[in-house]
């Protein structure tokens, strides 16, 4: 179970609140975000299940991208594997260990950007914990979020974690080459998707033979013109951005002058209440 977010804890008892659980959570996903679109950054969520393929994915994408500038942060409890894999496939990469917390929050985003050169991307890929559920209640800052389906694990994920689809800007379905291999019904897929997504999208993909790279890399496009340089995107950003209204003076620094943190390890238990930072400077 995830200590961080306490998810499925029957002993969890309520409390009187006078601030949202993820309002910290938020006012630095949109310190996040406004500094990715004032450097024309298209920042996206990359959520699914262990063994989705995401990696792949984003290997993939780095082949029918070649002159596009991307890069990656990639997000497991333990070891820098997927990090390495991209870094091979000449996607710069940072590792985020989060230890025991099943998803990512806007922080270690936030912290994960310190020394790596995100300024001078076009795609600024998160590659988020595998899990199905957490992740899709966090924002980053993201412009979109992209979710990553696998004709391997059945047609019916979308309507057993349901929020993580309402969530999506986009469904990949993964692996498509096995389809004439696996007892799997895609009408079963897309059907289930549409009846959880408010305005589906879906593209049909595979990573190792090629079918339907073309597509992701028009919809990376696509998204990516919406972000121009020094002006905020007017961009369809989903109603899961929290309506973020909160005074932004002396809430976050800049990522400039963060670096004496002491963040060379990501491998902690965090708290959602605030960034645990100093903001007033």
């Amino acid at each position: 179970m995830c200590t961080t977010c306490g998810c499925g804890d029957s002993e969890l008892v309520p409390v009187e609140l006078h601030e949202k659980i993820l309002a910290g959570n938020d006012r630095a996903a949109a310190h996040n975000r406004e500094h990715f679109r004032e450097s024309g950054v298209l920042a996206l969520n990359i959520m699914g299940s262990p063994g989705s393929g995401k990696t792949a994915l984003l290997e993939a994408t780095a082949r029918v991208m070649k002159g596009a500038r991307l890069g990656a942060v990639s997000a497991d409890l333990a070891t820098d594997n997927d990090a390495r894999r991209l870094q091979k496939a000449g996607i710069p990469s940072k590792a985020i260990t989060t230890g025991q917390a099943c998803h990512l929050d806007a922080e270690l985003v936030h912290r994960s950007l310190h020394d790596f050169p995100w300024r001078e991307l076009d795609v600024f890929f998160i590659e988020n914990v595998g899990n199905l559920v957490c992740p899709a209640i966090y924002d980053l800052g993201q412009e979109a979020n992209v979710v990553v389906l696998s004709v391997t694990e059945g047609e019916d994920k979308p309507l057993k974690y349901p929020v993580m689809f309402q969530k999506a800007d986009l469904v990949l379905v993964t692996k498509c080459d096995l389809v004439p291999h696996l007892d799997v019904n895609m009408g079963e897929i897309e059907d289930a998707l549409s009846r959880v997504m408010p305005d589906p999208k879906i593209l049909k993909l595979s990573a190792r033979t090629g079918e339907g790279m073309d597509a992701w890399r028009a919809w990376l496009e696509t998204m990516r013109g919406r972000v121009p340089d020094g002006r905020p995107a007017e961009s369809h950003v989903h109603a899961h951005e929290h309506e973020h209204e909160h005074e932004h003076t002396g809430a976050l620094p800049s990522f400039e002058g963060e670096r004496d943190h002491g963040h060379g390890d990501h491998n902690h238990d965090h708290g959602h209440g605030g960034s645990g930072h100093d903001h007033s400077r």
